[in-house]
């Protein structure tokens, strides 16, 4: 439901209850079996439009304890991972399920989502997401630490959400099947980099880190300019696939084309990070 000022209402339509707003009062009996589009009247007179709403409407009005990710990124990450109508995808950090619904709306009836969280109360949250659009017999809900890798293999593709996604290159690589594609949100520039660095040491590759910004404009013909706010950077995307690499010497030039030549500035920092103590120092001017 819209009201002529663009503010969303989503309800299920059910037989004998009312829907009420500062602007008036309507029955769902007078809205059961109208065509979507319809323009209809609250008893104050206030009016509104019956329309269906749409996947991004219903994702940003799910109840959540978590960051949820925006359409403008998922669309994009669905769009890069060839997310589709019968696949098999794991994601890794439930949440409230919100990419969770996305992905069980995106690979259809045929297809399988199986995610996995380590916090119970997410899962039950998420669960509850699921059931309100129909969702939860294409989902396979998992708890546990992932550090422990999945049960799952050969799967199309791999979202990862989680404050640490360097850490689980291994598991998600023995997840994937060859040439599958994996995908991660991550927030700041550090966390990219090491993601990066361990993505080359467990032999990804195709690999690309963009954001995705959005700027709406406002719908006057004659004044047509940028809306006051934009829809900015809300975490890096990071891409590759899995590829399986061959000892030929003819494919050094390829391997030096897709990033994945032996870097041996990536190696040492990796080492020296994971084996030597942290020492901080104190300089004084």
């Amino acid at each position: 439901m819209v009201g002529l000022r663009h503010k969303h209402f989503i309800f299920v339509l059910t037989p004998g209850t009312i829907f009420s707003t500062h602007r008036g009062i309507i029955k769902h009996d007078d809205l059961i079996g109208l065509p979507w589009g319809s323009q209809v009247f609250s008893h104050m007179e206030s009016p509104f439009f019956l329309l269906q709403p749409s996947l991004a409407d219903i994702l940003t009005e799910l109840p959540r304890n978590t960051q949820i990710l925006y359409p403008k990124e998922i669309g994009f990450i669905f769009m890069t991972m060839g997310v589709g109508p019968g696949q098999r995808v794991m994601e890794a950090g439930t949440g409230s399920g919100s990419m969770t619904c996305a992905l069980a709306f995106a690979v259809g009836e045929q297809g399988r989502v199986i995610s996995y969280e380590q916090r119970p109360e997410m899962q039950k949250l998420a669960l509850k997401n699921l059931q309100r659009l129909g969702f939860e017999d294409r989902v396979d809900l998992k708890l546990g630490n992932i550090g422990d890798g999945f049960s799952e293999t050969n799967v199309d593709a791999f979202f990862l959400d989680v404050p640490n996604p360097y850490d689980y290159m291994v598991q998600v690589r023995a997840a994937l099947k060859p040439g599958g594609f994996f995908s991660a949100i991550i927030p700041t520039f550090n966390q990219v980099e090491l993601t990066l660095y361990a993505l080359r040491r467990e032999k990804f590759a195709f690999i690309e880190v963009c954001e995705v910004l959005l700027r709406y404009y406002k719908t006057e013909p004659a004044h047509l300019r940028p809306v006051d706010r934009m829809v900015a950077h809300t975490g890096f995307l990071v891409f590759a696939r899995r590829v399986e690499l061959s000892d030929d010497p003819r494919a050094k030039d390829l391997l030096e084309e897709i990033g994945l030549a032996t870097d041996r500035r990536a190696v040492q920092k990796d080492s020296a990070a994971a084996n030597e103590p942290e020492v901080s120092e104190d300089l004084e001017a």
